[in-house]
């Protein structure tokens, strides 16, 4: 969220302190993260100590802090772990938010820094770790499953036609429509591209495996020791392993955006992968939609803010470019893979 929600500071230290029992010196808000419904601050205590919190609002998934909080128990050491309140639980409720807490970890998003390669080979080696992670049953029920849903697909379709029968005045709608009327073909083609593609997958008979789901450069975070964190448990799910291995070379903004030096070191710590070409063609056109979908929903949103909405526009273009996420969707043609 760019915006700072409307909720008094007041009301947040109020709650940590009750909550938490945390006396909190300073509290800012950090115009961070491509969710508009969570909100996010440091907060530092009377003895200097920093904490980072989240305050999640409409839907919150239980698991998106209980499965963090079991893969750190497992020995995890890229998850950083919610803390508990002081009646065990891991989050307050705080009017229409939960609200969230975890130490705060001084760093830079993935989007910012180019990995080196231990990093990369760090991260290859965590996700390894997080697909071969096995889930107690206790967990297991509350784990979204894969089921190939037509549900982005079929919002896609509603906004094209949207845009095609409505007329639009605001400068942002504007340039929506002036954007992607040249670059219609394209979107077009990777929906066609995922419809085809989901009708095949659950007759691969693919593997499940516990999946981040959403592991692009913006949910790494890499401290001043060069650390590296895998952050934002919002979307974790039972699915095949190129779930997640779809954003390595799929120009998901990993800099310097090289999908063969990202495939290269990667894989060196994940190991051999041996990638379904299919499914990854699947996930990444797949993703080409979901993303198209959320910006072009946001654009042309009449309750969020002017910024939200320009943030939005500018990470809508971002897709198109050249070598970047839709042209090597596309190039996924299902037949070759990485491995």
């Amino acid at each position: 969220m760019l915006e700072k929600p409307d909720i008094p500071d007041e009301t947040i230290i109020a709650c940590l302190q009750s909550e938490y029992r945390l006396p909190i010196l300073e509290i800012a808000f950090l115009p961070l993260g491509g969710d508009l419904s969570t909100a996010v601050y440091r907060l530092v205590t009377q003895d200097g100590a920093p904490y980072f919190c989240k305050l999640k609002r409409d839907i919150f998934d239980p698991i998106s802090v209980a499965l963090p909080k079991f893969l750190s128990e497992q020995g995890l050491p890229e998850i950083i772990p919610p803390l508990v309140t002081r009646s065990g639980e891991l989050w307050a409720v705080l009017e229409e938010f939960r609200l969230i807490l975890y130490p705060f970890v001084e760093g830079t998003a993935g989007y910012e820094v180019e990995l080196t390669e231990r990093q990369w080979a760090g991260f290859g080696a965590a996700m390894k770790r997080l697909h071969t992670t096995s889930l107690p049953l206790a967990l297991l029920p509350d784990i979204r499953q894969e089921r190939y849903s037509p549900e982005w697909r079929d919002c896609f379709r509603e906004i094209l036609e949207r845009l095609d029968r409505e007329t639009f005045t605001d400068r942002l709608s504007l340039d929506l429509v002036r954007f992607l009327q040249p670059r219609r073909e394209m979107a077009l083609e990777a929906l066609r591209r995922a419809e085809e593609l989901a009708q095949g997958m659950p007759l691969r008979q693919l593997d499940f495996v516990l999946c981040h789901s959403d592991i692009h450069p913006g949910n790494l975070l890499i401290d001043g020791q060069g650390t590296l964190f895998v952050v934002d448990w919002d979307y974790p799910m039972l699915a095949p392993k190129e779930r997640d291995l779809m954003f390595i070379g799929g120009g998901q903004g990993f800099m310097p955006y090289r999908a063969e030096q990202e495939e290269r070191l990667f894989y060196q710590g994940y190991g051999p992968p041996q990638i379904d070409p299919g499914a990854l063609a699947y996930y990444r056109c797949e993703r080409v939609v979901t993303d198209l979908t959320v910006e072009c929903e946001r654009i042309l949103s009449e309750t969020l803010g002017e910024q939200d909405r320009a943030n939005a526009f500018e990470t809508l273009q971002l897709y198109f470019l050249p070598g970047c996420t839709v042209e090597i969707a596309l190039a996924s043609n299902g037949m070759e893979g990485t491995g």
